[in-house]
């Protein structure tokens, strides 16, 4: 039976939500960690209180869940899409993703990254909240500083201007429903889950 509610839900519509997109580091001890993020916003100013949801398939969950400290990153209109796929498409727990480049660094000991960013706070967790498949961070501020007055990436931006086009030309494959993520190949494995917003193979459609 199908489930009157669901037919009310056009998931297209959330799509309307405006988002950021941010690199969030932290470190575990032995390395430098990042990944992209685009659920961070202020839920207070009385004191200063900002939320960030991370996915627990993340390296970077668990590192702040542990740490209770993190970074984020505001990254600018100038940012490339390397950035993205250094801080999205690879896995902390396999790579270090600041091996090749001298960081600078907050107070708190954390990097922050010289280039694409206009803005960075310091983070401070104070609560956590299970929300299944996610995580979400309540933090303090510990620290905030403005690099530059560049226009902030929004997610929007990010698919007109950044993200490359698919070439459903020439190309074979499956693309993702929520945030445009092309897989090259033939067909698609079943546990397949994108490397972007980890969403499984169920919110991918073929490339026709």
């Amino acid at each position: 039976m199908t489930n009157p509610v669901e037919n009310k839900i056009d998931l297209t519509a959330l799509f309307k939500i405006g988002y950021g997109l941010y690199v969030v580091t932290s470190n575990d001890g032995k390395k430098d960690n990042g990944l992209i993020v685009n659920t961070v916003m202020q839920v207070t100013n009385t004191p200063n209180r900002i939320a960030v949801t991370v996915n627990k398939d993340n390296y970077s969950h668990d590192v702040i869940k542990s740490t209770g400290t993190m970074n984020v990153n505001c990254l600018t209109t100038e940012a490339p899409f390397k950035v993205f796929e250094a801080f999205g498409f690879v896995s902390g727990r396999n790579v270090n993703k600041f091996e090749n480049c001298e960081p600078l660094r907050s107070d708190n000991g954390l990097v922050y990254l010289p280039r694409y960013i206009n803005s960075y706070i310091s983070l401070a967790v104070e609560q956590y909240v299970d929300l299944g498949t996610h995580g979400m961070f309540i933090c303090s501020v510990t620290e905030a500083k403005v690099i530059s007055n560049t226009e902030s990436m929004t997610y929007a931006y990010y698919h007109a201007n950044v993200k490359p086009k698919p070439q459903t030309e020439t190309n074979k494959g499956y693309v993702c429903k929520i945030c445009g993520y092309v897989y090259e190949g033939s067909s698609l494995p079943e546990d397949f889950v994108c490397p972007l917003c980890k969403h499984p193979a169920s919110d991918f459609e073929k490339i026709k």
